[in-house]
Protein backbone atom coordinates (compact mmCIF):
# COMPACT_ATOMS: atom_id res chain seq x y z
CA UNK A 1 0.00 0.00 0.00
CA UNK A 2 2.03 3.64 -0.67
CA UNK A 3 1.20 6.21 1.67
CA UNK A 4 -0.70 9.25 1.66
CA UNK A 5 2.78 11.40 2.02
CA UNK A 6 4.37 10.00 -0.66
CA UNK A 7 1.35 9.53 -2.98
CA UNK A 8 1.12 13.88 -2.52
CA UNK A 9 4.51 14.88 -2.87
CA UNK A 10 4.66 12.43 -6.19
CA UNK A 11 1.32 12.40 -7.97
CA UNK A 12 2.85 12.99 -11.27
CA UNK A 13 5.56 9.70 -10.83
CA UNK A 14 2.71 7.83 -9.57
CA UNK A 15 0.03 8.51 -11.82
CA UNK A 16 2.85 8.17 -14.82
CA UNK A 17 4.65 4.41 -13.28
CA UNK A 18 1.00 3.32 -12.91
CA UNK A 19 0.22 3.36 -16.77
CA UNK A 20 3.24 1.35 -16.75
CA UNK A 21 0.68 -1.37 -15.54
CA UNK A 22 -2.25 -0.02 -17.15
CA UNK A 23 -3.86 1.96 -14.22
CA UNK A 24 -5.20 5.46 -14.48
CA UNK A 25 -4.82 6.35 -11.20
CA UNK A 26 -5.90 10.23 -11.79
CA UNK A 27 -9.33 10.30 -10.83
CA UNK A 28 -8.59 8.36 -7.78
CA UNK A 29 -5.59 9.71 -6.88
CA UNK A 30 -7.98 13.88 -6.86
CA UNK A 31 -9.80 11.64 -4.57
CA UNK A 32 -7.03 10.74 -1.60
CA UNK A 33 -5.88 14.36 -1.68
CA UNK A 34 -9.31 15.45 -1.21
CA UNK A 35 -10.22 12.67 1.34
CA UNK A 36 -7.10 13.94 3.26
CA UNK A 37 -7.32 17.40 3.07
CA UNK A 38 -10.90 16.62 5.31
CA UNK A 39 -9.07 14.13 7.42
CA UNK A 40 -6.87 17.42 7.99
CA UNK A 41 -9.39 19.60 9.01
CA UNK A 42 -11.29 17.30 10.73
CA UNK A 43 -8.36 16.64 13.37
CA UNK A 44 -7.61 20.13 13.28
CA UNK A 45 -11.00 21.52 14.37
CA UNK A 46 -10.91 18.32 16.96
CA UNK A 47 -7.74 19.24 18.51
CA UNK A 48 -9.32 23.19 18.44
CA UNK A 49 -12.24 21.97 20.29
CA UNK A 50 -10.32 19.93 22.85
CA UNK A 51 -8.18 22.38 23.67
CA UNK A 52 -10.60 24.82 24.36
CA UNK A 53 -12.98 22.46 26.40
CA UNK A 54 -9.64 21.57 28.31
CA UNK A 55 -8.92 25.42 29.20
CA UNK A 56 -12.80 26.12 29.67
CA UNK A 57 -12.53 22.73 32.10
CA UNK A 58 -9.71 24.79 34.22
CA UNK A 59 -11.65 28.09 34.53
CA UNK A 60 -14.65 26.10 35.96
CA UNK A 61 -12.78 25.35 38.70
CA UNK A 62 -11.35 28.63 39.60
CA UNK A 63 -14.88 30.12 38.97
CA UNK A 64 -16.44 27.78 41.84
CA UNK A 65 -13.56 28.31 43.90
CA UNK A 66 -14.19 31.85 43.38
CA UNK A 67 -17.54 31.82 44.39
CA UNK A 68 -18.75 32.25 40.91
CA UNK A 69 -21.10 30.21 40.66
CA UNK A 70 -23.28 31.93 37.45
CA UNK A 71 -20.36 32.06 35.45
CA UNK A 72 -18.94 28.57 36.07
CA UNK A 73 -22.49 26.90 35.50
CA UNK A 74 -22.05 28.98 31.59
CA UNK A 75 -18.53 27.75 31.17
CA UNK A 76 -19.96 23.99 32.10
CA UNK A 77 -22.74 24.40 29.58
CA UNK A 78 -20.18 25.75 26.86
CA UNK A 79 -18.15 22.23 27.31
CA UNK A 80 -21.47 20.23 26.92
CA UNK A 81 -21.79 21.50 23.65
CA UNK A 82 -18.08 20.85 23.00
CA UNK A 83 -18.19 17.54 23.80
CA UNK A 84 -20.76 17.13 21.11
CA UNK A 85 -18.51 18.73 19.00
CA UNK A 86 -15.77 16.69 19.65
CA UNK A 87 -18.08 13.45 19.47
CA UNK A 88 -19.28 14.48 15.92
CA UNK A 89 -15.54 15.57 14.98
CA UNK A 90 -14.45 12.02 16.36
CA UNK A 91 -16.97 10.11 14.41
CA UNK A 92 -16.48 12.36 11.12
CA UNK A 93 -12.76 11.86 11.12
CA UNK A 94 -13.06 7.80 11.95
CA UNK A 95 -15.53 8.27 8.21
CA UNK A 96 -13.08 9.81 6.22
CA UNK A 97 -10.76 7.74 7.46
CA UNK A 98 -12.18 4.54 6.61
CA UNK A 99 -12.97 6.33 2.78
CA UNK A 100 -9.28 7.36 2.44
CA UNK A 101 -7.88 4.18 3.62
CA UNK A 102 -10.70 2.23 1.09
CA UNK A 103 -9.19 4.10 -1.93
CA UNK A 104 -5.49 3.64 -1.04
CA UNK A 105 -5.84 0.12 -1.07
CA UNK A 106 -7.03 0.64 -4.95
CA UNK A 107 -3.75 1.26 -6.25
CA UNK A 108 -1.30 -1.10 -6.97
CA UNK A 109 2.36 -0.96 -6.44
CA UNK A 110 4.45 1.28 -8.59
CA UNK A 111 6.50 -0.90 -11.05
CA UNK A 112 10.34 -0.53 -10.94
CA UNK A 113 12.34 2.04 -13.42
CA UNK A 114 13.05 -1.19 -15.45
CA UNK A 115 9.47 -2.13 -15.66
CA UNK A 116 8.59 -2.04 -19.79
CA UNK A 117 4.84 -1.56 -20.71
CA UNK A 118 2.91 -4.47 -22.26
CA UNK A 119 -0.47 -5.67 -22.17
CA UNK A 120 -0.18 -9.68 -21.39
CA UNK A 121 3.00 -12.29 -20.89
CA UNK A 122 3.09 -12.46 -24.52
CA UNK A 123 5.04 -8.72 -23.49
CA UNK A 124 7.56 -10.33 -21.10
CA UNK A 125 11.29 -10.12 -21.69
CA UNK A 126 12.98 -13.34 -22.39
CA UNK A 127 16.34 -12.53 -20.85
CA UNK A 128 17.76 -15.86 -20.82
CA UNK A 129 16.89 -18.93 -21.90
CA UNK A 130 19.22 -22.28 -21.38
CA UNK A 131 18.48 -25.52 -23.38
CA UNK A 132 19.55 -28.92 -21.80
CA UNK A 133 19.78 -32.38 -23.02
CA UNK A 134 15.75 -33.76 -23.53
CA UNK A 135 15.73 -37.94 -22.84
CA UNK A 136 12.58 -37.82 -24.67
CA UNK A 137 12.56 -40.53 -27.88
CA UNK A 138 9.20 -40.19 -28.06
CA UNK A 139 6.55 -36.60 -27.01
CA UNK A 140 4.29 -37.95 -24.92
CA UNK A 141 2.32 -35.52 -22.72
CA UNK A 142 2.50 -35.98 -18.99
CA UNK A 143 -1.35 -36.72 -18.21
CA UNK A 144 -0.67 -40.22 -20.37
CA UNK A 145 2.63 -41.10 -19.07
CA UNK A 146 0.96 -40.92 -15.45
CA UNK A 147 -1.84 -42.86 -16.71
CA UNK A 148 1.02 -45.47 -18.04
CA UNK A 149 2.99 -45.72 -15.31
CA UNK A 150 0.05 -45.05 -12.89
CA UNK A 151 1.80 -42.64 -11.14
CA UNK A 152 -0.88 -39.88 -11.33
CA UNK A 153 -4.96 -40.92 -11.04
CA UNK A 154 -6.76 -37.64 -12.34
CA UNK A 155 -9.71 -39.10 -12.65
CA UNK A 156 -9.55 -40.24 -9.27
CA UNK A 157 -8.93 -36.99 -8.08
CA UNK A 158 -11.75 -35.63 -10.00
CA UNK A 159 -13.77 -38.66 -8.10
CA UNK A 160 -13.00 -37.68 -4.61
CA UNK A 161 -12.73 -33.63 -4.96
CA UNK A 162 -13.65 -32.60 -8.47
CA UNK A 163 -11.29 -31.64 -11.55
CA UNK A 164 -7.91 -30.07 -10.14
CA UNK A 165 -7.37 -32.56 -7.35
CA UNK A 166 -4.70 -34.90 -8.54
CA UNK A 167 -4.23 -38.46 -6.42
CA UNK A 168 -0.29 -39.28 -6.44
CA UNK A 169 0.50 -42.97 -6.41
CA UNK A 170 3.34 -45.00 -5.54
CA UNK A 171 6.29 -43.77 -7.68
CA UNK A 172 4.38 -40.38 -8.18
CA UNK A 173 3.85 -39.93 -4.33
CA UNK A 174 7.74 -40.18 -3.58
CA UNK A 175 8.80 -38.71 -6.48
CA UNK A 176 6.72 -35.51 -5.35
CA UNK A 177 7.40 -36.55 -1.36
CA UNK A 178 11.58 -36.09 -3.17
CA UNK A 179 10.66 -32.86 -4.91
CA UNK A 180 9.85 -31.28 -1.13
CA UNK A 181 12.78 -32.61 0.27
CA UNK A 182 15.05 -31.80 -2.20
CA UNK A 183 13.80 -27.73 -2.29
CA UNK A 184 13.43 -27.63 1.70
CA UNK A 185 17.19 -29.30 1.67
CA UNK A 186 18.74 -26.28 -0.98
CA UNK A 187 16.60 -23.56 0.87
CA UNK A 188 18.18 -24.64 4.12
CA UNK A 189 21.59 -24.34 2.55
CA UNK A 190 21.38 -21.18 1.53
CA UNK A 191 20.41 -19.57 5.15
CA UNK A 192 16.61 -19.85 4.81
CA UNK A 193 14.73 -20.76 8.39
CA UNK A 194 12.29 -23.16 7.57
CA UNK A 195 8.66 -22.92 9.18
CA UNK A 196 5.49 -25.09 8.99
CA UNK A 197 2.60 -22.49 8.60
CA UNK A 198 -1.37 -22.64 8.71
CA UNK A 199 -2.99 -23.34 5.81
CA UNK A 200 -5.70 -21.08 6.14
CA UNK A 201 -5.17 -17.48 7.39
CA UNK A 202 -7.61 -14.54 8.61
CA UNK A 203 -8.94 -11.65 6.82
CA UNK A 204 -6.01 -9.30 7.94
CA UNK A 205 -3.66 -11.91 7.11
CA UNK A 206 -5.17 -11.87 3.45
CA UNK A 207 -5.32 -7.92 4.03
CA UNK A 208 -1.79 -7.84 4.62
CA UNK A 209 0.47 -9.21 2.13
CA UNK A 210 -2.79 -7.91 -0.95
CA UNK A 211 -4.40 -10.82 -1.54
CA UNK A 212 -7.39 -8.76 -0.28
CA UNK A 213 -9.22 -7.05 -1.70
CA UNK A 214 -7.59 -7.55 -5.01
CA UNK A 215 -8.09 -11.54 -5.21
CA UNK A 216 -10.71 -13.05 -2.98
CA UNK A 217 -12.35 -14.16 -6.15
CA UNK A 218 -9.42 -16.68 -6.49
CA UNK A 219 -9.33 -17.83 -2.98
CA UNK A 220 -11.15 -20.64 -1.39
CA UNK A 221 -13.14 -18.68 1.36
CA UNK A 222 -14.56 -21.11 4.99
CA UNK A 223 -17.65 -18.76 5.58
CA UNK A 224 -18.59 -20.13 8.57
CA UNK A 225 -15.49 -19.29 10.17
CA UNK A 226 -13.99 -16.56 7.98
CA UNK A 227 -10.55 -18.08 6.93
CA UNK A 228 -9.23 -18.63 3.54
CA UNK A 229 -6.87 -21.18 2.11
CA UNK A 230 -3.81 -19.91 1.24
CA UNK A 231 -2.61 -19.49 -2.13
CA UNK A 232 1.07 -19.66 -1.45
CA UNK A 233 2.79 -19.76 1.25
CA UNK A 234 3.88 -15.98 1.16
CA UNK A 235 0.42 -15.23 3.02
CA UNK A 236 1.71 -16.46 6.31
CA UNK A 237 5.03 -16.48 6.45
CA UNK A 238 5.27 -12.75 5.45
CA UNK A 239 2.72 -12.52 8.27
CA UNK A 240 4.76 -13.62 10.77
CA UNK A 241 5.97 -9.88 10.80
CA UNK A 242 3.00 -7.81 10.88
CA UNK A 243 2.65 -5.19 13.29
CA UNK A 244 6.37 -6.24 14.53
CA UNK A 245 9.35 -3.56 14.26
CA UNK A 246 12.47 -5.25 13.74
CA UNK A 247 16.29 -3.73 14.17
CA UNK A 248 17.95 -3.13 11.46
CA UNK A 249 20.56 -5.75 12.70
CA UNK A 250 18.24 -8.55 12.52
CA UNK A 251 18.48 -7.85 8.22
CA UNK A 252 18.12 -10.41 6.41
CA UNK A 253 15.13 -12.13 8.22
CA UNK A 254 15.11 -15.46 5.71
CA UNK A 255 12.19 -18.57 5.91
CA UNK A 256 10.78 -21.29 3.63
CA UNK A 257 8.13 -23.04 4.01
CA UNK A 258 6.54 -26.04 2.05
CA UNK A 259 3.22 -25.79 2.06
CA UNK A 260 -0.55 -27.30 -0.35
CA UNK A 261 -1.60 -24.20 -1.91
CA UNK A 262 -5.20 -23.51 -3.13
CA UNK A 263 -6.36 -21.38 -6.17
CA UNK A 264 -9.62 -21.83 -7.70
CA UNK A 265 -8.46 -20.57 -10.97
CA UNK A 266 -11.69 -19.27 -12.34
CA UNK A 267 -12.29 -18.43 -15.87
CA UNK A 268 -9.09 -21.17 -16.69
CA UNK A 269 -9.84 -23.59 -19.92
CA UNK A 270 -8.51 -25.43 -22.63
CA UNK A 271 -4.91 -26.87 -23.02
CA UNK A 272 -3.74 -24.46 -20.30
CA UNK A 273 -5.57 -26.64 -17.73
CA UNK A 274 -4.46 -29.96 -19.02
CA UNK A 275 -3.13 -32.53 -16.51
CA UNK A 276 -0.98 -30.84 -14.03
CA UNK A 277 -0.48 -27.32 -16.19
CA UNK A 278 -3.23 -25.76 -13.36
CA UNK A 279 -4.34 -27.45 -10.83
CA UNK A 280 -6.72 -26.37 -7.82
CA UNK A 281 -4.62 -27.50 -5.26
CA UNK A 282 -0.83 -27.93 -5.65
CA UNK A 283 2.64 -28.14 -3.60
CA UNK A 284 5.09 -25.58 -3.52
CA UNK A 285 7.88 -24.64 -1.99
CA UNK A 286 8.42 -20.32 -0.73
CA UNK A 287 11.06 -18.41 -0.15
CA UNK A 288 10.62 -15.36 1.78
CA UNK A 289 13.29 -12.03 2.60
CA UNK A 290 12.23 -9.10 4.70
CA UNK A 291 15.18 -6.87 3.59
CA UNK A 292 16.57 -3.59 4.34
CA UNK A 293 15.45 -1.16 1.73
CA UNK A 294 19.00 -0.22 0.77
CA UNK A 295 19.55 -3.72 0.00
CA UNK A 296 16.38 -5.47 -0.94
CA UNK A 297 17.36 -5.19 -5.21
CA UNK A 298 20.62 -7.07 -4.40
CA UNK A 299 18.71 -9.49 -2.51
CA UNK A 300 15.92 -9.63 -5.52
CA UNK A 301 19.03 -11.20 -7.57
CA UNK A 302 20.50 -13.35 -5.23
CA UNK A 303 17.00 -14.78 -4.84
CA UNK A 304 16.92 -15.10 -8.77
CA UNK A 305 20.08 -16.78 -9.09
CA UNK A 306 18.99 -19.37 -5.94
CA UNK A 307 15.92 -20.64 -7.89
CA UNK A 308 18.23 -20.60 -11.32
CA UNK A 309 20.63 -22.65 -9.40
CA UNK A 310 17.50 -25.17 -8.52
CA UNK A 311 16.25 -25.39 -11.64
CA UNK A 312 20.15 -25.86 -13.26
CA UNK A 313 20.75 -29.11 -11.03
CA UNK A 314 16.95 -30.61 -11.84
CA UNK A 315 18.89 -30.18 -15.80
CA UNK A 316 15.55 -29.07 -17.16
CA UNK A 317 15.58 -26.47 -19.99
CA UNK A 318 14.21 -22.98 -18.23
CA UNK A 319 14.18 -19.46 -19.46
CA UNK A 320 14.01 -16.37 -17.13
CA UNK A 321 12.01 -13.63 -18.09
CA UNK A 322 11.18 -10.01 -16.58
CA UNK A 323 7.54 -9.46 -16.29
CA UNK A 324 6.06 -6.52 -18.03
CA UNK A 325 4.24 -3.73 -16.38
CA UNK A 326 0.70 -5.58 -17.15
CA UNK A 327 1.77 -8.72 -16.22
CA UNK A 328 3.38 -7.82 -13.21
CA UNK A 329 0.96 -8.22 -9.90
CA UNK A 330 -1.00 -5.84 -8.22
CA UNK A 331 1.73 -5.86 -5.36
CA UNK A 332 4.84 -6.17 -6.96
CA UNK A 333 7.05 -3.82 -8.07
CA UNK A 334 9.36 -5.93 -9.85
CA UNK A 335 9.22 -9.79 -11.00
CA UNK A 336 11.30 -12.97 -12.53
CA UNK A 337 9.19 -15.54 -13.71
CA UNK A 338 11.07 -18.97 -14.19
CA UNK A 339 9.71 -21.39 -17.27
CA UNK A 340 10.93 -25.34 -17.78
CA UNK A 341 9.89 -26.30 -21.36
CA UNK A 342 7.27 -29.24 -21.77
CA UNK A 343 8.83 -31.55 -24.63
CA UNK A 344 5.42 -33.14 -25.54
CA UNK A 345 3.29 -30.03 -25.46
CA UNK A 346 6.28 -27.97 -27.05
CA UNK A 347 5.25 -24.62 -24.58
CA UNK A 348 7.59 -23.36 -21.48
CA UNK A 349 5.37 -23.89 -18.62
CA UNK A 350 5.55 -21.13 -15.53
CA UNK A 351 7.69 -22.67 -12.11
CA UNK A 352 8.70 -19.68 -10.35
CA UNK A 353 8.07 -15.71 -9.82
CA UNK A 354 10.47 -13.84 -7.38
CA UNK A 355 9.15 -10.28 -6.69
CA UNK A 356 10.42 -7.08 -4.50
CA UNK A 357 7.32 -5.50 -3.39
CA UNK A 358 9.25 -2.63 -1.59
CA UNK A 359 7.53 -1.20 1.47
CA UNK A 360 4.09 -1.87 -0.30
CA UNK A 361 3.25 -4.89 1.81
CA UNK A 362 5.01 -3.57 4.63
CA UNK A 363 2.95 -0.72 4.64
CA UNK A 364 -0.32 -2.71 4.98
CA UNK A 365 1.43 -5.21 7.73
CA UNK A 366 3.14 -2.46 9.67
CA UNK A 367 6.23 -3.83 8.94
CA UNK A 368 8.97 -1.42 10.82
CA UNK A 369 12.43 -1.52 11.77
CA UNK A 370 14.58 0.81 13.42
CA UNK A 371 18.33 2.34 12.44
CA UNK A 372 20.80 1.51 15.11
CA UNK A 373 20.42 4.03 17.72
CA UNK A 374 17.66 5.80 16.21
CA UNK A 375 13.95 5.70 17.75
CA UNK A 376 12.06 6.66 14.23
CA UNK A 377 10.76 3.84 12.79
CA UNK A 378 10.85 3.08 8.56
CA UNK A 379 9.18 0.08 6.63
CA UNK A 380 11.26 -2.70 5.53
CA UNK A 381 11.39 -4.08 2.06
CA UNK A 382 9.11 -7.61 1.62
CA UNK A 383 10.25 -10.08 -1.32
CA UNK A 384 9.27 -14.03 -2.02
CA UNK A 385 9.78 -16.69 -4.83
CA UNK A 386 8.79 -20.35 -5.40
CA UNK A 387 11.50 -22.28 -4.95
CA UNK A 388 9.86 -24.31 -6.55
CA UNK A 389 6.17 -25.29 -7.47
CA UNK A 390 5.88 -29.02 -8.10
CA UNK A 391 3.37 -29.43 -10.47
CA UNK A 392 4.50 -28.51 -13.98
CA UNK A 393 8.35 -29.17 -12.86
CA UNK A 394 6.88 -33.01 -12.24
CA UNK A 395 5.50 -32.25 -15.81
CA UNK A 396 8.64 -31.11 -16.88
CA UNK A 397 10.31 -34.10 -15.84
CA UNK A 398 7.92 -36.61 -17.24
CA UNK A 399 8.01 -35.30 -20.69
CA UNK A 400 11.15 -34.41 -21.11
CA UNK A 401 13.42 -37.60 -19.42
CA UNK A 402 11.37 -40.48 -21.68
CA UNK A 403 13.27 -42.93 -22.50
CA UNK A 404 12.95 -47.15 -23.44
CA UNK A 405 14.01 -47.83 -19.51
CA UNK A 406 11.54 -45.32 -18.53
CA UNK A 407 11.26 -42.15 -16.85
CA UNK A 408 14.91 -40.55 -16.08
CA UNK A 409 15.16 -39.28 -12.89
CA UNK A 410 17.47 -35.99 -12.56
CA UNK A 411 20.62 -36.96 -10.39
CA UNK A 412 20.11 -34.58 -7.73
CA UNK A 413 16.30 -36.73 -6.88
CA UNK A 414 17.76 -40.08 -6.75
CA UNK A 415 19.10 -39.80 -3.04
CA UNK A 416 15.38 -39.12 -2.28
CA UNK A 417 13.50 -41.18 -4.15
CA UNK A 418 15.73 -44.12 -3.70
CA UNK A 419 15.09 -45.18 -7.75
CA UNK A 420 16.70 -44.13 -11.35
CA UNK A 421 13.70 -44.73 -13.23
CA UNK A 422 9.63 -44.75 -13.49
CA UNK A 423 9.01 -47.91 -14.84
Amino acid sequence: MLTVSFIKENIDLVVGRLKIKNFDASEIINEIISLDDKRKLLKQQSDNAQAEMNSISKEIGILFKNKKIEEANSAKAKTVVLKESIKQFSEDLSSVETELNSKIVLLPNIPHESVKSGKSDEDNEILKTVDKEIFATEKVPHWELAKKYDIIDFELGNKLTGAGFPVYKGKGAKIQRALINFFLDEAEKAGYNEVIPPIMVNEDSGFGTGQLPDKEGQMYHVGVDNLYLIPTAEVPVTNIYRDVILSSEDFPVKQTAYTPCFRREAGSYGSDVRGLNRLHQFDKIEIVQIQHPDKAYDTLTEMVNYVESIIQKLELPYRVLRLCGGDTSFTAALTFDFEVFSAAQEKWLEVSSVSNFESYQANRLKLRFKEKGEKKTKLAHTLNGSALALPRILASILENNQTEKGIKIPKVLVPYTKFEYID
